[in-house]
């Protein structure tokens, strides 16, 4: 059996791999391990394991103690922050490497789980929306029935009286049986299963379409548009009034944000060919993100966590069905939709879309 090289075993492996001398700088690295941690071979060999990641990061802390113990240590589903893309999830061991008995090195292996989390997010986002789906139908029709009945008596109250004070009260009936019945509209898309119209489009024209459509809004008079577009993104194929439902719903959401003082919306396109979608029927494919990032109040801790649950707004006079309406249609697109936001800096919100390539017409030969 003839010796192999080192750096052809080292890509032949599906995992990422750092080999580390004794004072912790990396000695090889594979094509993986390059990807996770967003740097390349020439970039990492030399270097401290600090540099790859940050001195306190999982990486680090394993090498040192394995570095310092002689045995080996691993720990599960640690975050890689990542410029521009998804945050790596990875699960790592670091394995102590002798020679001629004495410690000489760390091996460490890392593990991509970030696909697969992406799958199961998938699969308990079908059930949360078709347990919303559930409530939406029992909704319908527990309430739209006697609403119209309610609504109905208050048009009956107002016309046949006489008196002012009466009226106005019906009026009043009337118009909050009208708004409940539209919210229970609303909600409805979780129980329909409308079917997606795929056709191809341009991403850049569904996005100046939506800005036109949200300058409508006084809010936006005070709020300046920042348009940094990839003019080489290709046409797609998705639905083009589901996607403006996406994003006019996420840009009104930004302007709300802005408040009266105004501010600044920036958005942004790009293809992500370093990070591909695994949709749910396990295809990979390149991705179009698209980031909508306003420098508005934002949100903390406990408002992130519940901003895309059906009803939870932090607006006075919203329904709280914005971004679970964006994150319903942007999942039937088998895509992601992630937000990043701190209180007093603003917020971020990314919709990751599979690239599927419109078909291109073949001329007659």
């Amino acid at each position: 059996m003839t010796a192999r090289d080192l750096g052809s075993v080292l890509e032949a492996i599906v995992a990422g791999v750092i080999v580390l001398d004794r004072d912790g700088r990396v000695e090889e690295i594979n094509s993986a391990a390059s990807r996770i941690v967003e740097r390349s071979r020439e970039q990492a060999l030399g270097r401290p394991v600090e540099d790859l990641v940050t001195p306190s990061h999982a990486f680090a802390r394993l090498v040192r103690k394995t570095l310092s113990q002689g045995s080996g240590f691993t720990e599960s589903h640690q975050k890689v922050e990542r410029r521009n893309v998804e945050d790596a999830v990875v699960d790592v061991a670091a394995t102590p490497l002798f020679a001629e008995g004495e410690l000489d090195g760390v091996v460490l292996v890392l593990r991509d789980r970030t696909a697969r989390n992406r799958l199961e997010q998938l699969e308990e986002e079908r059930e949360r929306f078709e347990t919303f789906g559930q409530i939406a139908a029992g909704l319908a029709h527990e309430i739209k029935n006697p609403l119209g009945g309610i609504r109905g008596a208050g048009e009956i109250l107002g016309r046949r009286s006489s008196d002012a004070k009466n009226r106005e009260i019906s009026e009043l009936v009337v118009r909050e049986a009208t708004r409940i019945a539209s919210l229970v509209d609303d909600f409805m898309v979780f129980a329909r299963g409308d079917r997606l119209d795929l056709v191809p489009l341009n991403v850049h024209r569904v996005l100046d379409h939506v800005l036109e459509l949200a300058g409508m809004d006084p809010a936006f008079s005070g709020a300046h548009v920042e348009r940094n577009f990839d003019p080489s993104i290709p046409e797609l194929l998705a639905d083009g009034d589901r996607l403006t439902q996406v994003f006019l719903n996420l840009i009104r959401n930004g302007l709300q944000a802005l408040g009266q003082d105004g501010g600044t919306i920036t958005i942004t396109t790009r293809v992500a060919l370093e990070r591909r979608l695994v949709t749910d029927l396990g295809h990979s494919r390149p991705t179009l993100v698209i980031s909508i990032e306003d420098d508005g109040a934002g949100m903390d801790a406990e408002e992130l966590r519940q901003a895309t649950v059906p009803f939870f707004t932090t607006r006075t006079g919203g329904t709280g069905l914005g971004l679970a309406v964006a994150e319903y249609w942007t999942a039937q697109h088998e895509g992601t939709l992630d937000i990043e936001s701190e209180k007093g800096v603003g917020t971020r919100v990314r919709v990751a879309l599979p690239l599927v390539p419109a078909p291109t017409e073949r001329s007659p030969e």
